[in-house]
C-alpha cells in the first residue's frame, strides 16, 4: 500500500484534488496497484517555514 506524503504551500481543496488525481494514477502505473490502495497525506507548510536560494517564500 504506497503512502504519500506531500508537503506544500497552502492551496485550496480543488489544488489538493487535481494533485491527489494525478499522483495516485501515476502511482497505480508504476506500482501496478490500484487507486484504493493509495493514500495521500498533505501538509500545509507556511510560507515562511521554507526558503529557495536564502530567501523565504514569504519575502517574494
Amino acid at each position: 500500500m504506497p503512502i504519500v506524503h506531500i508537503d506544500l504551500l497552502p492551496r485550496d481543496a480543488e489544488v489538493k484534488r487535481k494533485v491527489a488525481k494525478e499522483v495516485t494514477e501515476a502511482i497505480c502505473r508504476a506500482a501496478s496497484c490500484p487507486p484504493e490502495a493509495v493514500s495521500i497525506i498533505f501538509y500545509d507548510m507556511p510560507a515562511e517555514s521554507y526558503a529557495v536560494a536564502g530567501k523565504l517564500h514569504c519575502d517574494k
